[in-house]
């Protein structure tokens, strides 16, 4: 089903909020560990402290956005004639046309960045799918 509008409230919420959630779940760990190491075994410390680990890289690896780190956008994208590529004939372009200008850009080219950044005919302009 479509996302509706209960399900945007709830993750503008959500990312509103997100952050004093992780801030009071890292200080509930690390206030949990302290109180384990005074008074428990060395096992019971061990685990405590794995358990403070796995807590704070959570909170931490949560702050990162992976789509940012993975994808970078092309900014200087090269160009050939029409006739000097070798593109399939059923082959998928994005194409724009500003002016005297036009553009291709294939699919299959830009799909690991998913953005081409460019200027057309002195426009700028951003390509995406």
């Amino acid at each position: 089903r479509h996302q509706g509008t209960s399900e945007l409230r709830l993750a503008l919420f959500v990312l509103q909020y997100r952050g004093i959630a992780e801030a009071a779940a890292a200080l509930l760990a690390i206030f949990s560990l302290l109180s384990v190491w005074r008074r428990e075994t060395r096992l019971a410390r061990g685990l405590a402290v794995a358990a403070t680990t796995v807590v704070l890289g959570s909170a931490a690896l949560s702050r990162v956005n992976v789509y940012e780190q993975m994808f970078h956008p092309v900014n200087s994208p090269a160009f050939e004639t029409a006739q000097a590529t070798k593109l399939r004939n059923a082959e998928k372009v994005l194409a724009i046309h500003v002016g005297d200008t036009a553009r291709a850009y294939p699919v299959r080219s830009i799909s690991y960045h998913h953005i081409v950044n460019d200027v057309v005919g002195g426009v700028p302009i951003a390509a995406t799918y």
